[in-house]
């Protein structure tokens, strides 16, 4: 039986690396964002590795945009049996006392809004094959004294916010699931990541996360991995 993964915010670095590891694992592949440059780049990229894969345009941050991606990745693709949420908002929030309120709901508007709709509307598919959603989040979501500190002082308050609530949202929604043997996991990615805007000599390889992606899928044990 063939098999779809929906990838919603695909961009450089880790989104790329995942659609490779599953394209080459079999799967279909979906690209869900708003760059339509991007996704077109990102499509023929995995048609010459031989996968199966079409974009659909949808905005994470608005829930009607995203259904109507989803429907139509399931409408060309089949349905959908791995949902991954690469999406996140927030950078433009670095200090939240002095942000307007139309930011601060754009930080909640991907990280809870948008991956409600979501895993909504792919429900159903995942319920009938036993499907999966891995999220993705970064280290700035973990409640300690250091990294408050450190977030506050390089000005990425809202991302940080953001990734707290996602942190959240992924146990609440992998004790909700489980029953009907949908499987909820997320990576904690904790450094900056090669091929993307924030890279240095320090940057972690993107396929060793999708790699983690595809061991937390395959073992459907843990709900929170990490990479460091």
């Amino acid at each position: 039986m063939s098999k779809t993964i929906a990838i919603v915010g695909f961009g450089p670095g880790t989104s790329t690396a995942v659609a490779n590891k599953f394209g080459a694992e079999g799967f279909s592949v979906a690209l869900i964002g708003q760059n339509e440059e991007r996704l077109a780049a990102g499509v023929s990229a995995l048609k010459a590795r031989g996968i199966t894969a079409a974009a659909f345009l949808g905005n994470a941050s608005e829930p009607t945009s995203i259904r109507s991606a989803i429907r139509n990745a399931r409408s060309q693709l089949g349905p959908i049996t791995v949902m991954q949420w690469s999406a996140y908002g927030g950078m433009d929030v670095g200090d939240l006392l002095s942000a307007d309120s139309d930011a601060l709901h754009g930080v909640f508007d991907v990280a809870v809004f948008g991956l409600l709709a979501a895993t909504s509307e792919v429900l159903s598919d995942l319920k009938s094959n036993n499907g999966a959603i891995l999220i993705a989040n970064g280290a700035f979501g973990e409640v300690s004294p250091e990294t408050d500190e450190y977030v506050t002082n390089i000005h990425l308050m809202g991302l940080a916010l953001g990734s707290a609530a996602k942190n959240k949202l992924v146990g609440l929604l992998a004790q909700r699931l489980k029953g009907d043997g949908i499987y909820v996991g997320q990576v904690m990615v904790y450094g900056t990541i090669k091929g993307t805007a924030s890279t240095n000599d320090s940057s972690i390889d993107p396929t060793v996360i999708a790699e983690k992606y595809w061991e937390i899928y395959q073992s459907r044990n843990e709900t929170r991995a990490t990479v460091k």
